[in-house]
């Protein structure tokens, strides 16, 4: 297959990656995509650098098994972690989720008072912080953990009582500094922004990571005249490490699309992806 119509790798730690998997299936209508969840090992936030680093490059290297010539990298955790490590080993571009979305921040604030949320891992990296002040140092960033956000989307409690006590509690302390953009520093959070929204009020901007990730896929696609001219249609696999019952329920309620076929894969496996070692799910 020619280089410009293989599909775009997609890796996640679990559900979330599939608000940019949706944002490129939005923007970039044309193109096909491999979507790895690594749904066992959810959350990355809470582990170790080195425990992040091997799963993203076992990830990484089962996008590449399936001849993909992108890897976007749709978790914050990884990209705060390891992203130029897999930059550096990998053949084809990979692109993370922290710079698009710090250029979003920086150019939409107009107080200059700016919220990052996101897992422990991310926020403890000061990834944002550092690709913010890279682009304006008087940006003033306030930046909080929100470890529970990832089980209630991975549980799909979207928008019920749970989902509102924890965003409050979350979220108060940026309320109160003033803020008037907020970064969803982590995949799974836009699941969550009509709930984040409503918590936040209508006068704090949200930037959304996955939107600005994708728009940068497209820019990325025409700077390397990799853009996908095959007139067939565009196709989407999905794979996941686990049970992909709570993946497929979530995530087509997200997508508005059915997610099939979805494969069950080990990613501790080298290459499996062309061995046929996944299940399709019933």
């Amino acid at each position: 297959m020619e280089m410009n119509n293989k599909p775009i790798g997609v890796f996640d730690s679990g559900i979330g990656g599939l608000t940019v998997a949706r944002e490129i299936m939005e923007q970039l209508p044309q193109e096909s995509i491999v979507y790895f969840g690594d749904t066992a090992r959810v959350p990355y936030g809470s582990k170790s650098r080195e425990t992040v680093t091997r799963f993203a490059f076992e990830g990484l290297n089962f996008l590449l098994s399936q001849d993909v010539k992108m890897v976007v990298v749709a978790c914050n955790t990884v990209s705060a972690t390891c992203l130029e490590e897999l930059k550096k080993y990998s053949p084809v571009p990979v692109l993370g989720v922290i710079e698009p979305g710090a250029r979003a921040a920086a150019s939409g604030t107009y107080t200059g008072t700016v919220g990052v949320i996101g897992t422990e891992r991310t926020i403890k990296s000061q990834a944002y912080v550092k690709a913010i002040h890279d682009i304006n140092r008087d940006i003033n960033i306030y930046s909080k953990a929100c470890p529970l956000f990832v089980p209630l989307v991975e549980e799909g409690w979207l928008d019920n009582e749970a989902a509102f006590y924890t965003a409050r509690t979350y979220l108060t302390p940026l309320k109160k500094e003033g803020i008037d953009t907020l970064v969803l520093a982590c995949t799974h959070y836009p699941l969550l922004k009509p709930t984040l929204q409503a918590v936040m009020g209508e006068n704090v901007r949200l930037v959304d990571s996955a939107y600005e990730t994708a728009k940068e896929v497209s820019r990325m696609l025409k700077v390397m005249k990799l853009e996908r001219y095959e007139a067939a249609p565009s196709v989407y696999r999905y794979f996941v490490s686990d049970d992909p019952t709570k993946f497929i329920e979530v995530g087509e309620r997200f997508l508005q699309r059915p997610i099939d076929p979805i494969n069950v894969i080990d990613p501790e496996v080298p290459c499996q992806g062309l061995k046929s070692k996944g299940r399709k799910s019933e």
